[in-house]
């Protein structure tokens, strides 16, 4: 086989996917087989030992965000990238979402196919897209952990009885103040996960915009709106129960009413890679089944 240069990838995974042992075997084969460096994350390195998972020989382990690499691997679905985004943040990047079980939309690379794509990679033969996040300050200050959003920032109610208010304003206007379950604020990227089973927009990636969709309003006039990124949205929370929750891409923390939230578009973009002959519409029409009624 030809000599390739050298890259470095870092590897993050779900290390609950038992059954896909095979198809992970079938990525790291390939990997070995390029002479890649391979750096794993703790959790997920332990995970592989466990599963007697072979070709790690070489490979070190990292943990948290001390690691540098040339690509990260995300080895699991949409949710599993995520979080390996959560943990490249700044570094700038760019992360290959390998899909273990259904083809995600950030994670839309299949086993079978991971030969192609490292060729393509070892060939420069492949774009990236920078995809916008949400940061997300309370008082003014860092929201707890990780505060960037890649899919969405959700204002939840707590308990399961009574609706929260949340008072909205953009750019310092006053926009509503929504009495519902709910307010999803969403990236392009974000916008065919929850934002869209509460009825919001199909954004295409790369367009410059953040949605905002009420998670069952109160009111039936109440529709989805679509802001410039470079807006910044202020968000004041009203709930009997005193407290509500705030989910970023899903990982939620309780907050007390009176918690001023501000979101704005990060200060850094995630970098996505997409291999030769990709195209969003097809996986969008695939995901969305559109088509699949033959009338």
């Amino acid at each position: 086989m030809m000599e390739h240069r050298k890259l470095k990838f870092a590897i993050f995974g779900n290390s609950y996917q038992m059954k896909k042992s095979a198809a992970i075997q079938q990525v790291l084969t390939m990997l070995s087989v390029f002479g890649a460096e391979l750096y794993v994350d703790k959790d997920y390195y332990g995970f592989l030992c466990d599963h007697h998972l072979h070709d790690l020989d070489t490979a070190k382990v990292f943990e948290g965000d001390d690691f540098d690499a040339d690509f990260v691997i995300s080895m699991g679905g949409d949710g599993t990238f995520l979080k390996a985004a959560s943990r490249v943040r700044e570094k700038q990047i760019p992360i290959l979402g390998v899909n273990m079980g259904r083809l995600g939309f950030l994670a839309d690379v299949c086993p079978e196919d991971i030969g192609r794509c490292l060729d393509a990679l070892y060939h420069d033969d492949f774009s990236v897209e920078s995809r916008a996040l949400i940061e997300v300050t309370t008082n003014g200050e860092a929201f707890e952990g990780f505060n960037c959003a890649l899919n969405d920032v959700a204002i939840l109610k707590r308990d399961t009885a009574a609706m929260i208010s949340i008072k909205a304003h953009v750019n310092g206007q006053y926009l509503n103040t929504y009495q519902a379950d709910g307010l999803v604020i969403s990236t392009p990227t974000g916008s065919t996960a929850y934002s869209l089973s509460n009825g919001g927009p199909i954004i295409v990636p790369g367009t410059k915009v953040f949605s905002m969709t009420a998670v069952a309003p109160h009111s039936l006039n109440v529709r989805p709106i679509v802001l410039a990124d470079s807006s910044v949205i202020k968000l004041e929370v009203e709930s009997r129960s005193h407290n509500f929750l705030v989910a970023i891409d899903g990982r939620s923390e309780k907050c007390k009413e009176g918690t001023r939230l501000t979101l704005s578009r990060a200060p850094y973009d995630v970098q996505v890679v997409k291999r030769p002959g990709h195209r969003y519409f097809d996986a969008l029409r695939e995901k969305m089944m559109w088509g699949a009624d033959t009338r």
